[in-house]
């Protein structure tokens, strides 16, 4: 065992001595979600910093020893410099402990951190992120595993005939905030993943998420083979076989690396049944290191971890056949003390007996804590699994809800968070979760709250028009392309976003079902409206790619006078910008299909209205005038269309452009605010970790206490 693991991370210069603490916060993504922190590195060179893409690696590399030593000489960034790290310091030393007496250990095989780090797909990786910030910000200990995806998940490039084609979104490990783990003998920590013949190696990667390490397995490493070292390239690879290697590597191997680095967990909470396979290691774990006898070890481990479902679908979950499985576990089970039929037993779904090992299945049979991620997910968790559980009634299934929340320093917009600060006092992230405090809202200003939003949006229109502006500079783009990705966007009009995976479910096309009211919508003379879509489609998904493709077509009608727009590779940055910058943030899923939903999370805390089918968190969320709900229990394309056109037309338009004297739109304003008000404690990552601790991390660790 290694201990408390060395890292290193070359890209970080070397910097004066006054200023070295520089290198510690670049390397810790606190930064990314303490305003203060954001402001430090752009008080250095506002110019670099927008050059670098707001990433301080990239930043700190580029500058000059002599631009480094006039830092010095700079009293207000000293001043500045002193205050941040002091914060930061004080941040990382507090050690008071909400769980005891070790740590969660959290898998996921996406986390959405910074953009910095493409390793996320879209909602599940920022939720798994937003757990990890939480944690740190809440000093629950907890330790993450994941995956170092050195050619990220996929970025979006859209041809001039609007179909997605894709790029690989290399990590730039040298600017990237990830550190090598280091051996005892200063090399770079390298693992041999377990049982899977021939050998397959994996080296380790740590982030720092505030007070909470996040450790990486990368294959792509000279010691394996070609097709081995590409086990880790892309996020979710479509080949079934690389597919289970890929998940043995996270479960099995993620194991391993807490092993080797002697980080011993108390809880084993999965994010989804992509590492379940780490449960079957604790199991040999305790067999084999505790002398617990089989029936035991099953039973500790079902104790002592936390299963989270985020599939609304039997269909939706990844199913590797018996013979793949066995292919690489005949001699696992043995050591296990097992048959191949018990083995099997655990992943056999009972609607599908002769379907393959479920991962999902897996997941719900190995854990007794178990949980649906909104209360509507719950009902819909429990009616398509209740056959796992040998009972006919919904009711009786034992799987509970934690419904998501949001890190709200990550989401909050910063000029938002700073009125925060004057109404409420510097101390209120600490209370975010109080509905009580909420109410204070009232005491902005509807024009302070109006000019804000405003400002918000204007951002987000500048920010598009610049990358079609480089586009253009870049490659000569055809006007068409450049109006259907948003030249021609207007900050003064009602702006409705749409953003999130493009896939049939989601139903992006369902605005587009009948152009020539859309077109009467949007060409309103006294009322006009415009919509901006984003989001990706799976590689392999080619009818999410031609809803991709018709949305951009479209965008390209000159009868729709450019107010529709489709923004290219949506990812984190883009995500920030949308979610505080559009009027009212769209959701129009296939019900029940949505298992939760943060991204109008994401909006809502920001005083972006909430428009969306009752799926969803948002069944939980609808109270007085702080969103639009249409559609019934069951989704209608033709129905929901309509309904949907009707509210823009009749209700939303009208009292968006429902202006005083002073052309603020009050009515529209007091809807933020109740939004804010009544979503923001209640939809908090907060108040989701507390959840939580609440129903699972607390009762096992008491339970375990117990027993020492």
């Amino acid at each position: 065992m290694l201990g408390k693991d060395p890292s290193t991370n070359i890209a970080i210069p070397n910097l004066p001595k006054e200023i070295e603490g520089l290198g510690e916060i670049a390397l810790n993504i606190w930064w990314t979600w303490n305003p203060k922190g954001k402001n430090l590195f752009k008080l250095i060179s506002p110019y670099l910093w927008k050059e670098s893409n707001h990433n301080p690696i990239k930043l700190l590399k580029i500058l000059s020893k002599d631009e480094l030593d006039n830092l010095l000489q700079n009293k207000q960034f000293m001043q500045e410099y002193n205050y941040v790290y002091a914060l930061f310091k004080d941040y990382m030393g507090n050690d008071t402990k909400l769980v005891e007496p070790l740590p969660i250990a959290y898998f996921c095989a996406e986390f959405g951190l910074h953009h910095s780090v493409p390793i996320y797909s879209g909602g599940l990786g920022f939720l798994a992120g937003d757990i990890l910030k939480e944690s740190s910000d809440m000093n629950i200990p907890m330790v993450g595993i994941g995956f170092m995806y050195p050619q990220g998940y996929i970025r979006q490039i859209i041809g001039s005939d609007g179909w997605q084609n894709g790029a690989n979104e290399t990590i730039d490990k040298d600017t990237a905030p990830i550190e090598r783990v280091l051996n005892e003998q200063g090399n770079h920590f390298t693992i041999q993943v377990p049982f899977i013949d021939p050998p397959v190696f994996a080296s380790v990667w740590k982030i720092n998420v505030g007070r909470v390490t996040l450790y990486l397995l990368d294959t792509d490493i000279e010691q394996n083979d070609p097709w081995d070292r590409e086990i880790c390239s892309h996020l979710y690879v479509p080949d079934l076989n690389q597919r289970l290697r890929q998940q043995i590597v996270l479960g099995i191997g993620g194991y391993k690396v807490l092993e080797e680095l002697g980080i011993e967990y108390s809880i084993l909470h999965l994010n989804e049944g992509h590492p379940a396979f780490a449960l079957f290691e604790r199991v040999r774990s305790f067999i084999e290191n505790e002398k617990l006898s089989l029936k035991d070890a099953l039973q500790k481990v079902r104790e002592t971890s936390v299963f989270t479902t985020h599939t609304p679908l039997q269909a939706a979950t990844d199913v590797y056949s018996f013979d793949m499985m066995g292919n690489y576990f005949s001699d696992y089970w043995k050591r296990l003390g097992m048959s191949k039929e018990e083995f099997f037993s655990f992943g056999i779904n009972p609607d599908s007996t002769g379907g393959g090992f479920n991962m999902t299945v897996f997941g719900l049979k190995m854990c007794n804590n178990r949980n649906a991620v909104s209360k509507k997910h719950c009902e819909v968790t429990k009616e398509i699994w209740k056959s796992v559980f040998a009972v006919d009634k919904k009711e009786e299934v034992p799987i509970e809800y934690v419904t998501n929340g949001v890190h709200l320093s990550t989401w909050l917009s910063d000029e938002l968070s700073e009125n925060l600060n004057k109404v409420l006092g510097e101390d209120w992230i600490h209370l975010e979760d109080n509905p009580a405090i909420w109410t204070r809202i009232n005491e902005i200003s509807n024009k302070e709250i109006w000019d804000l939003h405003y400002a918000n949006k204007v951002r987000l229109v500048n920010f598009i028009r610049e990358r079609v502006r480089r586009k253009w500079s870049d490659e000569g783009i055809d006007p068409l392309v450049a109006m259907a990705e948003g030249v021609m966007l207007d900050p003064d009009i009602l702006t409705i976003g749409f953003a999130r995976r493009m896939t049939s479910y989601k139903r992006p096309n369902l605005l587009l079902r009948d152009l020539q009211r859309l077109e009467n919508i949007l060409n309103n003379s006294d009322k006009p409206v415009q919509v901006i879509f984003a989001g990706k489609a799976h590689p392999s998904d080619n009818p999410g790619k031609k809803m991709i493709q018709n949305i951009f077509k479209t965008a390209q009608n000159p009868k729709l006078k450019g107010r529709i727009a489709f923004i290219e590779d949506y990812a984190e940055e883009v995500a920030k910008y949308l979610v505080r910058g559009v009027d009212v943030w769209l959701n129009n899923p296939q019900i029940p299909m949505e298992a939760c939903g943060t991204s109008g999370m994401k909006a809502s805390i920001n005083g972006t209205l909430h428009l969306s089918s009752l799926d969803g968190w948002w069944p939980e969320a609808i109270g007085d005038k702080n969103g639009w709900a249409f559609g019934g229990e069951s989704a209608n394309d033709e129905n929901d269309s309509v309904a949907l056109y009707d509210i823009i037309e009749k209700e939303i338009a009208p009292l968006y452009y429902d202006l005083n004297e002073n052309n603020i739109p009050e009515k529209w304003v007091e809807m933020m605010k109740n939004s804010i008000t009544s979503i923001t404690p209640k939809f908090s990552a907060r108040r989701m970790m507390k959840e939580y601790a609440d129903k699972f991390y607390i009762p096992i660790s008491k339970k375990l206490m117990k027993e020492t």
